[in-house]
């Protein structure tokens, strides 16, 4: 066996990266011998090498999960797997997570010299941020580490490294790694964006250059709609990450969002996991994924493997991390973002390869190396495995996110669920809607497929409008079948007409309304020798309606406000409604007849801006009102033509989906 070792042989034997070893080299810390273009290292200087770089060994037994909903619960379940204590937290108002050995209330999770006091507290040895809130804050990284804590995830420097998107592409393009062309320069007046935006071409991304989740992203298809767009992602931006920096990027349409797993350890050695697929996407956010992804070929896995590890190995990273691509039919693909936590869409990873990310997070924290996890190269899938997210929102109204009481969770057996919401919990708009994450895992992608609708269709949810029947019909069509998604594929949809009701729906609800009539039993539709007739509303329609059973009677659920029903996978509300008096009928008449255009609100939230006055005119599909929930922007706008004879809301106000905002009559005469 030869003494004098190339590089590469360097880093077979250690089970690092060339890269790592040329680090070595450059840095002095592993002696080199130089013989013209040629560098050699002896086989002597390689234990002494790996020790200096290897972190001292410290075992973590008592964790803090440092988040909410599933993903804590979905730590928790590995940490106390692996005989590791587990602290939990809630904020004010929400139920204390059920899976914890002992649980603090605080004020905030965004509040991080709070986590560390509950830290201190609860005798924690280590932080696990999970994603969101603090985990990709590189100042609470450090503080967790000056705390004398593990932190579980990637050093600070890696991840302010890779949080700035601006400095992130530059770093890739650097690396050898192609970016998607744009803009990602300092000067952030609106004339240079502008300016740029022209050189880049329509249609065009404007996009957040800190966070991610999609929050802040708009794709802008002419110069006239982008300072309004400049305007809207600078506002979501500030609220949601403080930073209202902007960078703009061509719009690949047709593309395929794909992202490579990569896991490093302390010691250098960094390897990719695989690909995920996530390009069936709404609002930029993701809805389902899948890995492997059907467009990948064995070459191209990779080239785009090669390429993660280059641009993880560049920041030093440790700890699980993914680096995201769009890819084209013709097997290019572009460097988009660095996300330095563990992914939402992390399971199905999990599911090919049979690895426990967050055992392995864990473990590296504690001074474990890739080699000694059995890991000194890219893990072999099996199989292929598919995630939806089940999301409390509204298909119907645009995926809008929806608030309520979760009065029925019913979830299949014999999937992987991961959640963190049970019965009875309140879904409220400050925080992500997300309540679930349904894994598949087939030995064909066909097989994963058949066994996630199945699961979707064993999922009943009531009490608050969820995205579990639009799951059902999507992942019913074609292009999902043939793994022909697109990033702008859902947008383009035509989306299957909203669920209606139908009489033994109708009656469901009656049977839970007229029991609950406070007003004794001679009221609520009582009559002789017939069943109880109710009067209902839901939506627009009202309907008196007899209270007894039909066949074939729906799941339904009586809230303290309204009734839930199943309709076709989706929770419909139907509320009590007063009989109908005079002037209510001569008011509704008068103003069909007028052809006056009510503007409701489509979303729980709070008004942040109003686009016209009462008493001017507005435009067919302009903007009147401005909601924000979960930090997200919705515009209400006019649906036709006219004068704004009413305005009901100012800045400021609280709205529930429903509220009217405001009324636009047509034109009259000289008004015309």
């Amino acid at each position: 066996m030869t003494d004098e070792l190339t590089p590469r042989q360097v880093a077979d034997e250690l089970g690092v990266t060339v890269r790592t070893v040329q680090r070595w080299i450059a840095s002095g810390r592993l002696p080199a011998t130089r013989i013209g273009s040629r560098v050699r290292v002896a086989r002597s200087s390689l234990t002494n090498v790996a020790d200096s770089d290897a972190p001292a060994a410290r075992p973590i037994r008592t964790l803090l999960v440092a988040n909410r909903g599933e993903i804590a619960v979905r730590i928790a379940r590995t940490a106390r797997r692996m005989g590791i204590g587990v602290i939990g937290i809630h904020a004010g108002g929400e139920r204390p997570p059920a899976t914890m050995d002992s649980v603090f209330q605080i004020g905030s999770y965004l509040d991080g010299e709070e986590l560390l006091d509950v830290a201190r507290r609860s005798g924690s040895e280590a932080i696990h941020p999970g994603y969101g809130f603090l985990a990709e804050n590189p100042a609470f990284a450090r503080a967790v580490v000056r705390a004398g804590l593990a932190w579980i995830g990637p050093p600070a420097e890696a991840i302010a490294a890779m949080g700035d998107k601006a400095a992130a592409r530059i770093r890739a393009a650097a690396e050898g790694v192609p970016t998607v062309p744009g803009y990602d320069g300092s000067a952030q007046d609106d004339a240079t964006l502008i300016d740029e935006a022209g050189s880049i071409g329509f249609p065009l991304l404007v996009k957040p250059s800190a966070g991610g989740g999609g929050k802040g992203m708009r794709v802008v298809r002419s110069a006239d709609d982008l300072p309004e767009a400049l305007a809207a992602a600078r506002r979501e931006a500030r609220r949601s990450f403080e930073d209202d920096r902007l960078i703009l990027e061509r719009y690949l349409a047709g593309s395929r969002h794909v992202e490579v797993q990569v896991l490093f350890d302390a010691h250098g050695a960094g390897i990719h996991m695989g690909e995920r697929d996530c390009s069936a996407q709404r609002r930029n956010q993701k809805i389902v994924e899948e890995a492997p992804a059907p467009s990948v070929t064995p070459a191209l896995r990779a080239r785009l493997g090669e390429a993660a590890v280059r641009v993880a190995s560049a920041v030093g990273y440790v700890s699980a991390g993914t680096v995201e691509m769009l890819v084209t039919d013709a097997g290019e693909f572009f460097f988009l973002e660095m996300n330095t936590r563990l992914q939402v869409e992390h399971p199905v990873t999990e599911a090919v390869t049979g690895r426990d990310l967050v055992e392995d997070q864990l473990r590296i924290a504690s001074g474990a190396s890739l080699m000694s996890l059995g890991l000194s190269e890219a893990p072999a899938t099996q199989g292929h495995a598919i995630e939806a997210r089940i999301y409390a929102e509204d298909p119907d109204a645009g995926f809008l996110p929806a608030t309520g009481r979760l009065e029925v969770v019913t979830w299949p057996d014999d999937i992987r669920v991961d959640t963190g919401v049970r019965q009875g919990d309140e879904v409220t708009g400050s925080y992500d809607p997300m309540l679930a994450k349904l894994i598949a895992h087939g030995t064909t992608r066909d097989a994963a497929l058949a066994d996630l609708r199945a699961a979707l269709a064993g999922t009943t949810i009531l009490g608050v409008r969820t995205n579990v029947r639009f799951l059902r019909w999507l992942l019913d069509q074609p292009f999902v079948r043939d793994g022909e998604v697109r990033t702008d594929t859902i947008a383009g949809l035509e989306l299957p007409p909203p669920p209606v009701p139908e009489e033994r729906h109708w009656r469901a609800a009656s049977i839970l309304v007229a029991p609950a009539s406070p007003d004794g039993p001679w009221s609520g539709g009582w009559r002789l020798n017939a069943p109880p007739v109710v009067r209902l509303r839901h939506g627009d329609e009202e309907r008196s309606v007899p209270a007894d059973e039909p066949a074939g009677t729906p799941q339904a659920a009586a809230g303290p406000d309204a009734t839930f029903v199943d309709v076709d996978g989706q929770s419909l509300e139907f509320v009590p409604a007063p009989p109908p008096t005079v002037d209510e009928a001569v008011r509704h008449a008068a103003r069909a007849d007028e052809g006056v255009a009510v503007l409701t609100a489509p979303m729980p939230g709070r008004v942040i801006a109003l686009r016209a006055k009462e008493g001017a005119s507005v435009e067919a599909h302009q903007a009147v009102v401005i909601i924000e929930a979960m930090k997200m922007e919705h515009a209400v706008t006019a649906p036709r033509a006219g004068r704004l004879t009413r305005l009901t809301v100012a800045e400021g106000d609280q709205v529930r989906r429903g509220d009217v905002l405001a009324e636009v009559a047509p034109y009259h005469g000289a008004d015309g």
